[in-house]
């Protein structure tokens, strides 16, 4: 079956964003317990690329099927699970990067890397943490997977708050708001 990625953002309604958020069925991973364990020899890159015994994933829809796998283990590590196996894989910051952002009638949408959809809220928030030197915007994708967002969307956000109010930049998103600068 084709893999068709969702359209961009910016030609999405806030209800369309929210639909296709809805529709996407994840794995229920946190409730397989496989006996099965070791090595995936997969890594992700800080910078969001998926590697698979030192070669890069190229095909999208690979890097989406394991991502849907992926699960954080409670020592901190990262898993891909299967109800048969579970097979460690090296996460170097975290698992996604948040590659586009649009803000619409009080909801900061964003699209990850994998081309999951995720809207900004109480059960998706935003922090602030110290990344390569700065303090840069993470987004929580799902059950302790975080996205760091690309330069290029934390600019953009960095520009709405400081336009809404320079003293205390933040966003708004599903009733939350969000301080967007630097991290306590």
């Amino acid at each position: 079956m084709p893999y068709d990625p969702p359209p961009h953002l910016a030609d999405l309604s806030l209800a369309q964003i929210a639909d296709l958020v809805a529709q996407r069925k994840l794995p229920p991973v946190e409730n397989w317990s496989p006996a099965k364990s070791g090595n995936s020899d997969m890594r992700i890159a800080a910078d969001g690329r998926w590697f698979h015994q030192g070669g890069e994933i190229t095909r999208p829809a690979m890097v989406r099927a394991f991502s849907s796998l992926l699960r954080i283990e409670t020592d901190g590590g990262y898993a891909l699970v299967t109800p048969q196996e579970r097979l460690s894989i090296e996460v170097e910051d975290v698992p996604f990067i948040a590659v586009e952002a649009q803000i619409r009638g009080g909801s900061i949408a964003f699209r990850i890397n994998t081309d999951d959809l995720v809207i900004a809220g109480n059960d998706h928030p935003i922090e602030m943490r110290s990344y390569d030197g700065a303090q840069v915007p993470y987004l929580l994708v799902r059950s302790g997977l975080w996205a760091r967002c690309a330069r290029p969307v934390y600019y953009d956000l960095a520009e709405r708050a400081l336009e809404a109010d320079p003293d205390n930049p933040g966003l708004w998103s599903e009733g939350v708001f969000f301080a967007l600068g630097a991290a306590e």
